[in-house]
């Protein structure tokens, strides 16, 4: 990609460099067993809201401390960060007694566990993007536990089951159904092969879809809330999707989405 479409290559290094923090720190968190009451399971999932709460995750916080000042220097160095966020950032991360209520109340507000809706207003630009990738590894393992006690199977909203995050990727399965990926704890759930997971528009005349020339992706925009979706197409596929690789393959696919007028 760096060859063929050398305007990407500074995209294509950030995100190879994100990925890579990522696998560094989630090969050290150890699968937890999280023990939830089955009631409150069920109540949870008949309710739409997630069933992962901030206290199941197994945080190492010297662990997230790196990842957060890791992902912070990735963003800062290709410029997809200012400096003065940054500065901030990175000393909320030297704070110990303000970064873990700080991160708990972020995840509680974001995931729909708690009565807070706003980010507080001294908040760095910036901050909800390096706490997503910082917490990513730990939520990814914590999802791999829970998985395995619930059956989202019959879950066809449009967050995440997980965690309460909207999908940043999707894959086209054999059978053609479409599973939507969390962009934040990396869950899949089925969802409404057409229908936004936006904005919730499911007119298909509203909805523009097109795919690269090999077909093995495709890009969903939605018309009325103007974002898109990428997804890796599994009908004919030899492998199943892989997100750190796809989501990095599918940038072109970004490219053309916003060229037209997608966000």
């Amino acid at each position: 990609m760096r060859v063929a479409q050398p305007e990407l290559a500074t995209a294509i290094d950030m995100q190879i460099a994100l990925v890579d923090v990522q696998r560094r720190v989630q090969s050290r968190v150890p699968l937890p067993w999280i023990q939830v009451d089955a009631e409150w399971l069920a109540r949870q999932h008949q309710a739409g809201r997630p069933v992962m709460r901030f206290r199941d995750l197994p945080i190492e916080w010297t662990d997230f401390r790196l990842a957060l000042r890791q992902n912070a220097d990735i963003l800062l160095r290709f410029e997809a960060l200012e400096r003065a966020d940054y500065d901030q950032i990175v000393a909320l991360g030297r704070e110990g007694n303000a970064l873990e209520p700080l991160v708990a109340q972020w995840y509680e507000r974001t995931a729909g566990l708690s009565d807070e809706t706003s980010a507080p207003p001294d908040a760095p630009a910036g901050l909800e993007q390096v706490l997503v990738l910082a917490l990513r590894p730990f939520l990814a393992r914590s999802t791999e536990s829970l998985g395995q006690q619930i059956d989202v199977s019959s879950w066809n909203r449009a967050v995440c089951p997980f965690c309460g995050w909207e999908p940043d990727f999707a894959v086209i399965t054999p059978s053609a159904d479409r599973r939507l990926i969390c962009g934040r704890c990396l869950a899949q759930w089925n969802f409404a092969p057409l229908d936004c997971p936006f904005c919730g528009n499911d007119d298909r005349a509203g909805i523009t879809s097109f795919a690269t020339r090999d077909g093995r992706y495709r890009v969903y925009g939605c018309d009325v809330c103007h974002r898109y979706l990428k997804a890796y197409d599994a009908r004919s596929a030899t492998r199943p999707v892989m997100v750190a690789v796809d989501s990095i393959a599918t940038l072109p696919l970004d490219a053309a989405a916003m060229r037209r007028g997608y966000k």
